[in-house]
């Protein structure tokens, strides 16, 4: 008997015909434009890297961590809403509270991005004498503390300094903030009332942050979000460093979280 050679259609295959080169390069740019468009957007939204470039958050923070920003503290943003002007929120926004550390746009250059703690709400009023911060006409709860812990993994750049480290209760936070014995410059500052919608913040290294008493308050709307981890921490040399201030890895700091001060 002959054989058939006819396919049935189960048996049959489709072939699709081959890309050219240009559908091949437009194809995979979609791809890398999809792929890049939701990490920005996830960036924008949920969580974002920032890494300290100063000294103006220790002990709290080093220069050289990388620490993680909850964008969605104070509400859920429309994404790359807040690139080009004002954010714009799909829920609250809520409000910072006293004593969280906040990454935001420097009012006077919104190119910047500063990292603080919120000192004063809205309404507050703002009074520091002989160093001592005042809120509402009454000081925020210190505490002396022993310091060796801290100056052990401090910076070289303040490694000289005489410092008086402090336990600190600011609002529901528990953090340490420290003060040269020798800088008088900034030891007092004249009460003020903080406006609406804006805020009073301050660095945890008291005499060298460059903060509110110095350049103002901050706009609700410039507050990107809370700073909630350190996911890595490494310092490199600059080339103003001194033979000292070269590289320094600090793996013990990985996963620490922003209320986990040192020391406490």
């Amino acid at each position: 008997m002959e054989e058939s050679t006819s396919m049935s259609s189960e048996d049959k295959v489709e072939t699709k015909p081959e890309l050219t080169r240009k559908q091949k390069f437009w194809k995979e740019t979609k791809s890398i434009t999809t792929i890049i468009v939701l990490v920005l957007a996830f960036r924008s939204v949920f969580f974002e890297p920032f890494k300290i470039p100063s000294g103006s958050m220790i002990p709290t923070l080093l220069i050289g961590d990388f620490i993680l920003v909850n964008k969605f503290s104070y509400g859920f943003k429309v994404p790359f809403s807040d690139w080009f002007t004002d954010p714009v929120y799909i829920t609250g926004p809520g409000k910072p509270e006293r004593g969280d550390v906040v990454v935001f746009k420097y009012p006077r250059n919104h190119d910047l991005n500063y990292i603080k703690r919120v000192i004063g709400l809205p309404g507050d009023t703002i009074e520091v004498v002989d160093k001592v911060v005042y809120v509402n006409g009454k000081p925020l709860y210190t505490e002396a503390m022993d310091g060796k812990k801290i100056m052990d993994d401090m910076d070289e750049k303040y490694k000289n300094y005489d410092f008086t480290f402090l336990k600190n209760k600011t609002g529901e936070h528990t953090h340490v903030t420290q003060l040269h014995n020798d800088n008088a410059f900034s030891a007092n500052f004249q009460r003020i009332t903080v406006p609406a919608n804006k805020y009073f913040v301050m660095g945890d290294n008291r005499d060298f942050s460059s903060d509110s008493r110095s350049w103002g308050f901050v706009p609700f709307e410039n507050i990107k979000g809370e700073a909630i981890l350190v996911w890595f921490s490494m310092s490199f040399p600059t080339p103003w460093s001194t033979p000292e201030e070269g590289f320094s890895f600090r793996p013990w700091r990985i996963g620490t979280l922003i209320d986990d001060s040192p020391g406490l």
